[in-house]
């Protein structure tokens, strides 16, 4: 025969309970998450009241802050503007002009002697790229997003600087083939149109170390303009900032001016930064940090 429980064990046990539900409710609602959640008793007579939560890895990643890989900035056509270079920026007596879209030197209109490549004719094929893409102005290819270009004069010399968007994967591959043109394009013979022969030559330049990723070039084509000996000298360099970048090809029949092409990427780097990052660009060398 059982015994019934007194009285006084029925109101310790009924204590006990009560200090537990409490307890539990306590837990559940101290999240200091500031927000109206369930309420006590709804909490305290859920079964999973007090289990323990087990974090989603998908969930807790995408709610860490340092996890969260903020979205990198558009280049939009009004920040491209923005972006360009200004007489201001650079030094010496350049002019800004307005058909610096229309450029294009004949000297450096040809087609690529393949005979010059007798055992690796593929690079003839990279030669004649070059060649195409200096005329054209697009040495990087066209661009994906927004793009804006200016050009500056001064005595024989012109200076373009482009600003544009790219698909980040082929301005990569841009940039790997702009390197291996010192080896395949070293020297080779280019032909006019009416039979007039010219010489190039390929060497690689130094570019100030600012920006992702950079590479230079000169290139220097000799041959004849109204039957006098004509000689050409441009240099590129190119930047690249995120999956945008400056292009600066400088020089003319005086040669170039290496200080003015590293003044150009410099402050265009720069001003191209600043306008990612939502700055407004400096005026003037000196004020840029």
């Amino acid at each position: 025969m059982h015994r019934r429980p007194s009285s006084r064990a029925v109101r310790a046990l009924a204590s006990a309970l009560a200090a537990g539900t409490l307890l539990t409710c306590a837990a559940c609602s101290g999240g200091g998450d500031g927000t109206d959640g369930d309420s006590a008793s709804e909490v305290a007579a859920s079964p999973l009241a007090a289990e323990p939560r087990i974090a989603s890895p998908r969930t807790d990643r995408a709610a860490s802050p340092r996890a969260e890989k903020s979205a990198a900035p558009v280049l939009t056509p009004a920040g491209a503007k923005t972006a360009l270079i200004t007489e201001a920026d650079l030094e010496d007596n350049w002019t800004q002009v307005k058909d610096a879209a229309t450029w294009g030197d004949q000297l450096i209109v040809g087609k690529v002697d393949v005979a010059d490549f007798l055992t690796a004719k593929t690079n003839a094929a990279d030669c004649q790229k070059l060649l195409d893409a200096l005329y054209d102005d697009d040495l990087l290819g066209k661009p994906s997003g927004a793009s804006a270009l200016t050009g500056f004069e001064e005595s024989n010399s012109r200076l373009l600087y482009q600003v544009a968007a790219y698909d980040r994967a082929r301005l990569g591959a841009s940039l790997n083939w702009l390197k291996t043109l010192p080896v395949k394009c070293d020297q080779f013979t280019a032909t006019d149109s009416k039979g007039g022969r010219r010489t190039v030559q390929v060497i690689e330049s130094p570019v100030p170390s600012v920006g992702d990723a950079r590479q230079g070039l000169q290139v220097t084509v000799t041959g004849t303009s109204g039957s006098e000996p004509t000689t050409l000298t441009v240099e590129l360099a190119v930047v690249r900032v995120g999956t945008d970048a400056i292009t600066v090809t400088s020089g003319g029949l005086d040669g170039t001016e290496a200080d003015t092409t590293e003044t150009a990427v410099r402050q265009g780097t720069a001003r191209l930064k600043d306008v990612l990052a939502g700055r407004t660009p400096a005026a003037q060398p000196g004020d840029v940090d």
